[in-house]
């Protein structure tokens, strides 16, 4: 007779795998796990008037022109490691591990779209986020996207508390009521 005995790289790994059993045995389930929570600041950005564009150009223009937007993005994000977290139709989500680089991958990206006709309005927060399967959510992730609503064409949105992360970071803002807009 022989058994089969599970390899576990510690006693922790192992220890762990014993209580789930033992969670199962007792109550006929495992808790889910736990997400995966992290400091980030979240980026959220939006082509401006973007329906009226794709209905001017028609759909092919349109999606050759959101093909250049895209890679555009994607090239700032890589510059300014930033993560891509999915597209949004015509905007995307990313998060950063500072808020200077996020600011200035957002400013990067309003100038860089600009020879292409399209303005891009940006929003950014800095908050705990869970991460979990290759998304992020959570309220900082929430009020990033509230952010970025209140943007006007081509302005990078930031909450006050991305204002006060950047502090020595020769980034000026200019007052925008309860928010900040960046700039250099």
């Amino acid at each position: 007779m022989a058994t089969i005995q599970p390899s576990f790289a510690n006693a922790a790994e192992f220890f762990n795998s014993l209580l789930d059993e033992v969670e199962e045995f007792f109550t006929g389930s495992r808790s889910a796990a736990e997400a995966d929570r992290v400091l980030a600041t979240v980026l959220f950005t939006d082509i401006v008037n973007s329906t009226k564009r794709a209905e001017k150009i028609g759909d092919r223009a349109w999606h050759d022109l959101l093909g250049h937007h895209n890679a555009i993005v994607r090239r700032e994000l890589l510059r300014h490691r930033g993560r891509e977290v999915r597209t949004l139709g015509d905007g995307f989500l990313a998060t950063f591990d500072g808020p200077a680089r996020s600011i200035r991958c957002a400013l990067a990206i309003n100038e860089s779209v600009e020879p292409l006709g399209l303005q891009v309005r940006a929003g950014l927060h800095t908050g705990e986020i869970e991460v979990a399967d290759d998304d992020v959510s959570g309220i900082a992730v929430h009020i990033a996207s509230r952010v970025a609503t209140m943007a006007k064409p081509g302005q990078v949105l930031v909450s006050n508390t991305v204002r006060d992360l950047v502090a020595g970071s020769n980034i000026r803002f200019h007052d925008e009521g309860h928010h900040s807009k960046g700039h250099y």
